[in-house]
């Protein structure tokens, strides 16, 4: 049997490696899930014959029949909160929440429930559930579609939030998401749904940590999600006017990687955070904070952010005002005070 998306056909007894975009690989890895774990249930609003608004859930419940992967009535709180006594009884929901802002009305199941019954009964209670969201710009999405709410997840203890860059670790993650004891809220940053490459089903990821996406030895550019290629590709532009840039890819926005992020920018030196998130009480600025107190005296300059601004996301025909981009990225980096080294240097 095959799984068809996009121009990939899987086979689902094949580990080899496929050349498939985001959205196959983390189709892949909830039919891998489902396939594996008989405890393993998708739902959420038209994930089942329609396979979702981005079609992330297409083909599941014909494949796997209407008790895997079924619709739920339009109600956030509901579909969470029924996750959530699912959890409680052994099972392991995966439930897609359509966009960011969306999310909110389960929100309070998230906060009260969700993150806090392991606590609440010291380990006895579980939560083995994965909520899907997908989030960020780059679509021309209009108000609700677009936004960017990582920090209202990050900031409750008790969830894990998790959110790929790549077809690999989206379905690496994913798969590692599903078969946690504890509750994850897994971010998929949907401008990067279509972008393809290489994915390996046999890697399974470790939550809770960052990777080296691109080595550099002057400047240390910190990023998640969909700020991920801008990273990359503003590298590739500094090292064409002399720069040489490496990114970090966080992956894991709670628990956070600072070992592998300390010894990063302790290296280069210098820092620039980037994120689409509007940049107060971000995460951006706790990645700033945790990158001042942990490598304050290795730093030759201030770490810099570039973020979306503090303005409800723009309309479509004016988001790519809103969103960092490669020239603000490169104005960031040419901001930490390289006059100073070169005068230095001269002396």
């Amino acid at each position: 049997m095959t799984i068809a998306h996009d121009d990939v056909r899987v086979d689902e007894r094949s580990t080899s490696v496929s050349t498939m975009s985001m959205a196959a690989a983390l189709n892949l890895a909830l039919a891998d899930a489902i396939q594996s774990d008989p405890e393993v249930v998708v739902f959420g609003e038209d994930v089942g014959a329609l396979g979702g608004v981005f079609r992330i859930t297409d083909g599941l419940t014909a494949r796997f029949g209407e008790e895997r992967c079924f619709d739920t009535p339009l109600a956030e709180s509901g579909i969470v909160g029924t996750a959530v006594g699912m959890a409680m009884n052994g099972m392991r929901p995966v439930v897609e929440l359509q966009f960011d802002a969306f999310a909110l009305p389960a929100f309070e199941q998230i906060v009260s429930h969700v993150a806090k019954l392991g606590n609440r009964t010291r380990g006895v209670v579980r939560m083995p559930l994965v909520i899907r969201i997908p989030f960020g710009g780059g679509i021309g999405g209009v108000e609700h579609h677009c936004d960017s709410s990582e920090a209202y997840y990050a900031h409750t203890p008790g969830l894990t939030v998790l959110s790929p860059s790549t077809p690999q670790d989206a379905y690496s993650m994913l798969r590692a998401a599903i078969a946690s004891p504890d509750p994850v809220v897994f971010l998929e940053p949907k401008k990067l749904y279509w972008t393809k490459g290489e994915v390996d089903t046999s890697v399974m990821a470790e939550v809770g940590t960052a990777r080296i996406a691109r080595d550099g030895t002057d400047v240390t550019l910190l990023a998640y999600g969909a700020s991920v290629p801008l990273a990359l590709e503003a590298a590739e532009v500094a090292a064409s006017e002399g720069r040489s840039v490496q990114v970090v890819d966080i992956r894991s926005l709670s628990p956070f990687d600072d070992a592998t992020v300390t010894a990063a920018v302790r290296a280069t030196g210098r820092a620039v955070v980037i994120a689409e998130a509007p940049g107060y009480a971000s995460v951006a600025s706790e990645i700033q904070a945790r990158v001042f107190e942990r490598c304050f005296e290795y730093l030759e300059a201030p770490v810099r952010r570039v973020t979306g601004f503090d303005t409800p996301f723009a309309p479509p025909k004016l988001e790519h005002w809103y969103l960092p981009d490669v020239d603000r990225v490169l104005d960031a980096i040419d901001s930490l005070h390289w006059e100073d080294e070169c005068r230095e240097d001269e002396s």
